[in-house]
């Protein structure tokens, strides 16, 4: 449940795009971070006394360590004119109307086919810059679309890495929210239709399909968000596009069940995934990547296990315009994770059509 705030904001902090970061104070004096969307809300100010939603702050849950800012009593924004008529985030007190590609662009009425586009499908938000990494240090030119599902955030605007990665040129082509989530440059009923709209609208060469920022586990096998990775590479392929599967890995965590090749990837793979993708697996031969061969090789004969080179691709990720984090763990940290992300890009960089 909601558990509501009032503040008073003392201090305007970092903006990107669609986010402003901000400082506030409550009643009680305690201090601490709140961010607002200021298409929801309107632009906090130094003085302004803020709603808040603070449950997921309170409880050290996946929110950035944020409070979020519902409403500026004293100073609601003024009415922009609407356009379209799909709602988001629906039923909730913070529904926002935005206007559907599927409504806008007469080119998605019927269009039925990604022309056998290739598309990277990874768990975790942190795998798309890795991802773009693999994809540019082949075919810089490439031009990559990013289809944001709701697994995670439902603002794309929350995410920084978003902002920094297209204010490089890294994501060219652009951004398509799907589901619930919105604030992409172009929004959509489904997986399947912003991926059209990644290939038809945008004009991309490559799609990467991902959950916001954040995302949701319980330790159970099927109660967590990346299940719906299964998902989007079954959407994929009744499109006529190439799955490209990113697994999840780590050398580093804690938890058994994501060492090696995460078991989020084994289910989401190996049991919802019903058509065939093509999985990324760096080309080392050491101890840990053995290990993960092994792993991986249970999603044969489902899929189709691809042993990818990983020369330059080190080189590569650290050139990122934006810092690569997975659950708090950097390049250095967990390598592995990165690279396997990378090679995954790099399998569907390879896939021309």
């Amino acid at each position: 449940m909601i558990r509501w705030r009032r503040a008073v904001v003392t201090g305007v902090d970092r903006e990107w795009r669609g986010s402003l970061e901000v400082h506030v104070t409550a009643a009680d004096g305690e201090m601490f971070r709140a961010l607002a969307y200021p298409g929801l809300v309107g632009r906090p100010e130094v003085g302004d006394e803020v709603l808040l939603s603070a449950a997921a702050l309170e409880l050290g849950l996946g929110t950035g360590g944020y409070a979020l800012i519902v409403a500026i009593p004293a100073r609601l924004p003024e009415d922009v004119p609407l356009q379209g008529h799909m709602v988001k985030a629906r039923y909730t007190p913070l529904q926002t109307v935005v206007d559907g590609a599927e409504e806008r662009y007469p080119e998605l009425a019927t269009a039925s086919s990604l022309d056998g586009m290739p598309v990277v499908v990874a768990d975790l938000h942190s795998a798309l810059p890795a991802v773009l990494a693999g994809i540019l240090a082949d075919r810089p030119s490439a031009r990559v679309a990013y289809v944001m599902t709701d697994g995670g955030a439902l603002p794309l605007w929350f995410s920084r890495t978003v902002d920094g990665l297209r204010s490089a040129g890294w994501l060219a082509a652009g951004t398509v929210t799907v589901g619930q989530a919105f604030g992409g440059d172009l929004e959509c009923v489904t997986v399947h239709s912003g991926l059209l709209a990644a290939r038809h609208v945008l004009g991309a060469d490559i799609a990467i399909v991902t959950q916001g920022p954040g995302n949701l586990g319980t330790g159970t096998e099927w109660g967590f968000s990346g299940v719906a990775c299964g998902e989007a590479v079954n959407a994929t392929a009744v499109l006529g596009g190439l799955p490209v599967a990113a697994l999840r890995v780590s050398s580093a965590d804690e938890r058994e069940r994501h060492r090696g090749v995460s078991h989020h990837s084994l289910t989401a793979y190996g049991k919802v995934a019903l058509a065939r993708a093509e999985v990324a697996l760096p080309d080392v031969d050491d101890a840990f990547w053995r290990e993960a061969a092994a792993q991986a090789a249970e999603l044969e004969p489902r899929h189709a296990v691809v042993r990818v080179p990983v020369d330059g691709l080190d080189a590569a990720l650290r050139s990122s315009p934006v810092k690569l984090s997975t659950m708090g763990r950097g390049l250095d940290q967990d390598h592995a994770a990165f690279l396997a992300s990378a090679c995954a890009g790099r399998l569907a960089a390879t896939r021309k059509f």
